[in-house]
């Protein structure tokens, strides 16, 4: 049997660590690995400075095979991981002609300017590594070898590191490393806690066999399930983990939406298409976000038939028809007006379905009465329409998102149970 396998990646800038730029490149990253069966160790964001990219190296290179660096190889002055590594694995800086012949076609057939110092030097790289040359951009890739551990360095820009990681780092991974495979099984449940679900499948999971593990990964009041384990054999493999799998599942069969790794407007999307019916949206605190989500993924326009943002009470009256006494009695946030908004929005879009949101999202506008995070959420279905009262605690981003969540869950149910 193989050993296992095991990268780091370091990403270097600034911008990660103040928040201005979020870290993408990591997840794909550790997502590309894992499919050869590469796991990774360890991941660590540090700022342009030489110091801590060497400690970083440094630290890294003795927990794992490989280390992947991302970022810092553009033409401006903060750009310094290239002199850093040149440094640290004491080589000298040389031209590379093919480089420097792409660069120049770059700006003369491309992008149709003069070139400056600064896009010459690109072309320059430390005597001591092999260059992967980068025809998605003008920074090379670099890989370094020292003491057994490869080193790979590539652009942090997400479209230039994805083409140098499929073309020439992945490549060169399988054809040099024996690490055995990965596998994966995730599904998604509701309607219970965490702490909850852990009861209810306590025996499986203490029955699993070593190389198998389960990670419970909740958000937004759902859980999923994920199955994880590492062999040599993938088909042995993955039978063994659909096995524990299936006993999840029977299991955990009243709570679960998807056995698959998808969000949950993606499993709303699927059924919507296995039933052959359509959705609406009727949007008051959300914003149109719910429609964003359900829109977001090919294909929607199948099921999808469109949106009214409703945000004032006037669009609710003039284009939803809810009633001014309504309104006057029970307010915006209530069981009322979310119930005419989706039973209107249905009949106006001819979806099969509607769901409909209004509530007080935060930081203003709250009440004793009616508090931030108070949500009234209706859904209406070819046999009528229901509502549900939900109260969230969080700042307004998430209380947002929260809404689309169960707004998203009890549509998910509404389809389910109408056949």
């Amino acid at each position: 049997m193989p050993e296992k396998v095991f990268a780091s990646i370091i990403t270097i800038g600034d911008e990660l660590l103040i928040g201005q730029v979020i870290d993408t490149n990591s997840a794909w990253i550790a997502t590309e690995l894992n499919k050869i069966g590469i796991l990774l160790r360890h991941r660590i964001s540090v700022g342009d400075r030489a110091d801590d990219i060497r400690a970083a190296l440094a630290t890294e290179g003795k927990r794992a095979s490989i280390v992947i660096i991302t970022g810092g190889l553009g033409p401006t002055a903060d750009d310094i991981t290239k002199p850093v590594l040149c440094d640290y694995f004491g080589g000298k800086m040389v031209m590379h002609e093919p480089t420097l012949r792409h660069i120049e076609y770059i700006f003369e057939k491309v992008l149709k300017r003069p070139m400056i110092e600064r896009n010459i030097k690109q072309a320059e790289v430390p005597d001591i590594c092999e260059v992967l040359l980068n025809e998605r951009g003008t920074a090379p890739g670099m890989l370094f070898q020292q003491e057994g551990v490869w080193y790979f360095s590539l652009p942090g820009v997400p479209n230039e590191m994805k083409w140098l990681m499929t073309e020439k780092v992945l490549p060169k991974l399988q054809e040099q490393f024996s690490s055995g495979v990965v596998a994966h099984r995730t599904m998604l449940t509701a309607g219970v806690g965490e702490s909850f679900l852990a009861e209810m499948i306590t025996d499986i999971e203490n029955n699993l066999p070593p190389h198998i593990k389960l990670a419970y990964l909740p958000n937004y009041g759902m859980v999923r399930l994920r199955l994880s384990g590492w062999g040599t054999d993938r088909t042995t493999l993955e039978q063994e983990i659909l096995h524990h799998f299936e006993l999840l599942k029977e299991r955990v069969a009243k709570h679960l939406i998807i056995d698959e790794d998808i969000p949950l407007e993606k499993a709303v999307g699927q059924l919507l298409l296995q039933k052959n019916a359509t959705v609406t949206t009727a949007e008051s605190c959300t914003g149109g976000y719910i429609a964003h989500l359900l829109t977001s993924h090919a294909g929607s326009s199948a099921y999808y038939k469109g949106s009214i943002i409703c945000y004032d009470n006037q669009i609710k009256t003039k284009l939803l028809g809810v009633t001014e006494s309504s309104l006057q009695e029970h307010g915006a946030v209530s069981a009322s007006t979310v119930e005419q908004m989706a039973s209107a929005a249905r009949q106006l879009m001819e979806a099969d379905y509607a769901i409909a949101v209004s509530g007080i999202m935060g930081p203003g506008g709250a009440t004793a009465e009616k508090p931030i995070g108070l949500v009234w959420i209706a859904v209406a279905t070819p046999k009528g329409v229901t509502s549900q009262e939900m109260r969230f605690r969080f700042d307004r981003k998430r209380n947002i998102e929260l809404t689309a969540a169960h707004t998203l869950r009890l549509l998910y149910a509404a389809i389910v149970d109408n056949k």
